[in-house]
């Protein structure tokens, strides 16, 4: 079957489960699509990360990315742009575009910064820290799992008006630097009296950074792009029990904003003067609809909204038709301190192996992994809506001995009766658990194939039996919304996925 035409020049790349469903992988397959389907090279103008931060960690053509575009990796792109809804530290910024840039990728002239986008610095990630250490020392609970990038603290700033943009580089010096002592000065503060850290907490935040950024660094460091002593968080540790040198993180941060100066524009512009030539604007989004601020669930989502609807406010134009593109995996991965209904057993063969490929690009913590839940996925299609339906790693399925597969199609309360959704208050979704269709699995390498139809039956069955599972928790016992699935993915690998994929009514024939 020919791919389907995307329905918009606006296409929103998001996940519609728990995060880290390909989604970075997508963007040069949608890029390639468009050239493709239009016949002009150039047809996507713009890719825009639309929210969060340096938590959201992608995988584009081999290159491990956390605040850039995955956009980076075609040439024909010409703006990459960082929207009004990305909280974004300028250092990670010059992290990542400078050793890009060493490897040929050419950034400089075309990376752009929303004059609108919120700068995090280092105040939120002591902050992030500190809460981290509020929650298992002061409350004695569990941590939230944060990937210490300073993500939630920066939007906190948002919410309190007290964030610091990007545009803030053309004011005085002497005005920008005002802003950032007094937020560092309120952490501090926050920090020693609201967190209740220890002093010796506090001095432990700075090496905790330095390690995870040296480590986070590695190759950069020893292609000789930056000295150690770039990711040398100790540098910013004042004297005292809760000392910080502010003078010298103003200086640092000050620094970084000015070397970005000449990237900062109003993106708002750059996309309506794109839709007038005719061109595509690709949103690629971090995390997913599970994890936006709203639709999941406390305190395990993310301080940002992460679907469709914030395109429009992050490039800042009105709204209008968009093609949304709804990434997952074959089988679900969690990572953090979620309730995970579809767990697998730690011991169970496939979920070992699993478990040698699922690492967080952000953080290198190992995922948990789990059956692909349905409901999931099918709400997401019933409130949050896509066109398009991507699954990825359909070859880590398969198995020596062909085991059973299982898909999680509704699940079961306390009382016995059956839950077509998901509840809407945590309590309730705590004490499900899953119902499980299952399905013949399959022992061939699927990573060579390239047809749909070349899978093995097992495999074919599988992709159409989740669809169609999806498709009927999104209908709820009624009429299918519209859906298609656009690729299937074999591997990691751009090459790898199969884009022939049969149309919706076959494949619930298949299923």
């Amino acid at each position: 079957m020919a791919l389907t035409p995307f329905s918009s020049r606006l296409i929103a790349d998001v996940g519609v489960s728990m995060g880290d469903e390909g989604k970075g992988r997508l963007i040069p397959e949608v890029i390639a699509e468009i050239a493709e389907q239009t016949g002009h090279p150039d047809a996507v103008g713009i890719v825009m990360k639309v929210n969060g931060g340096a938590n959201s960690g992608h995988t584009a053509g081999g290159l491990k990315l956390n605040l850039l575009p995955a956009g980076v990796v075609d040439a024909s792109v010409r703006w990459l742009a960082i929207g009004s809804g990305v909280v974004a530290d300028p250092r990670k910024a010059l992290w990542e575009l400078k050793p890009l840039e060493a490897k040929g990728y050419k950034l400089w002239n075309r990376l752009v910064f929303d004059e609108r986008t919120m700068v995090s610095d280092l105040s939120h990630r002591l902050l992030d820290l500190a809460w981290e250490d509020y929650r298992q020392n002061v409350l004695k609970g569990e941590p939230r799992g944060s990937t210490g990038r300073g993500i939630t603290p920066a939007y906190l700033d948002e919410v309190g008006q007290m964030q610091i943009f990007y545009g803030d580089i053309t004011e005085s010096p002497k005005a920008l630097a005002k802003l950032f002592r007094e937020r560092l000065e309120r952490a501090v503060s926050i920090i020693r009296h609201v967190c209740e850290v220890t002093p010796a907490a506090w001095s432990e935040f700075f090496d905790t950074l330095t390690n995870a950024e040296t480590r986070a660094n590695k190759d950069s460091i020893e292609a000789g792009i930056f000295q150690t002593s770039e990711f040398d968080f100790t540098q910013f540790r004042g004297d005292g029990d809760y000392g910080l040198n502010i003078d010298r993180v103003v200086e640092v941060y000050t620094a970084a904003l000015s070397e970005l100066k000449g990237n900062i524009s109003d993106v708002r512009e750059l996309v309506l003067a794109n839709q007038q030539a005719g061109k595509y604007l690709v949103g690629e989004f971090g995390q997913s609809y599970w994890l936006d601020k709203r639709a999941g669930f406390s305190p395990n989502v993310t301080a940002s909204h992460t679907f469709t609807p914030e395109l429009f406010q992050s490039a800042g134009i009105p709204v209008q038709p968009v093609h949304t593109i709804g990434c997952c995996k074959a089988y679900d991965t969690k990572v953090g301190t979620h309730i995970f209904l579809t767990q697998m057993d730690d011991t169970a063969p496939l979920t070992i192996a699993l478990k040698k490929l699922e690492f967080g690009v952000s953080t290198g913590r190992q995922r948990m992994v789990g059956w692909f839940d349905a409901v999931e996925k099918g709400d997401c299609l019933r409130f949050g809506g896509y066109q398009d339906l991507v699954i990825n790693k359909l070859d880590a399925l398969t198995q020596p001995d062909g085991g059973k597969l299982k898909v999680c199609i509704a699940y079961r309360a306390p009382d016995g009766s059956v839950v077509n959704a998901v509840p809407r208050e945590d309590a309730t979704r705590r004490r499900l658990k899953p119902i499980y269709e299952e399905l013949e699995g399959w022992t061939q390498d699927i990573s060579t194939v390239r047809s749909f139809a070349d899978l093995p039956t097992a495999a074919q069955r599988y992709v159409a039996f989740c669809t169609k599972a999806t498709l009927d928790v999104a209908g709820r016992g009624g009429e299918h919304p519209p859906l298609n699935v656009r690729y299937v993915g074999v591997g990691p690998e751009p090459s790898q996925i199969i884009k022939d994929v049969p149309a919706i009514a076959d494949l619930l024939k298949l299923a």
